[in-house]
């Protein structure tokens, strides 16, 4: 199977699993050796300014809320748009940083559009294809737009699976563009 690296991993309708139902996941590694991704609509009722002091030792400032990135403990993470802080490029123009130094300077600067993003949503060798199996997932390759979404935008969930939708209905059919709401055709 190709990487899907960079890919949004959409819950499907039928998938009732309780954490996973209605998520989508940024999928960060995908490969021989398992899967990584974190879940991008998932609020907490956490701060940067909350967590700041016990987890970067430093008292931050910043009333920006973390997300819950998947049921597996794991480092605090910031995906962001500026290379200059990052530890690895998710796509072009998205950058991730875990690096405990990299990530203090970043959230000591507010640099924005960014996410804040505590654990993550793990795969072992070959769990996740066989969830395709199932058909637990869809698949949509991921833009900034979906990362940096507004807190008082529609559900991300819904947006995306309503992109998708309309994707495979293009390429059911065979069209090159397809307008964004058919139904105004």
């Amino acid at each position: 199977m190709k990487s899907l690296k960079g890919h949004l991993l959409i819950a499907a309708p039928t998938l009732l699993t309780p954490f996973f139902t209605r998520t989508v996941i940024l999928m960060m590694e995908h490969g021989p050796g398992g899967a990584m991704g974190v879940v991008l609509n998932r609020p907490t009722d956490a701060t940067v300014e909350a967590i700041s002091e016990e987890l970067l030792e430093e008292p931050l400032d910043w009333d920006k809320p973390i997300l819950l990135g998947g049921p597996v403990s794991g480092p605090l993470m910031a995906l962001h748009s500026d290379p200059i802080w990052s530890d690895s490029e998710v796509f072009p123009g998205l950058y991730a940083t875990i690096e405990v130094d990299k990530l203090r300077e970043l959230l000591r600067r507010k640099v924005e559009p960014s996410v804040v993003i505590a654990n993550y949503s793990g795969w072992s060798p070959g769990q996740l294809e066989g969830e395709f199996g199932e058909d637990s997932w869809i698949t949509f390759p991921a833009e900034l737009d979906h990362v940096f979404r507004q807190p008082d935008d529609r559900d991300l969930w819904q947006v995306v699976v309503k992109q998708a939708g309309t994707r495979k209905l293009s390429e059911f059919l065979g069209l090159k563009d397809m307008p964004a709401d058919p139904s105004l055709n």
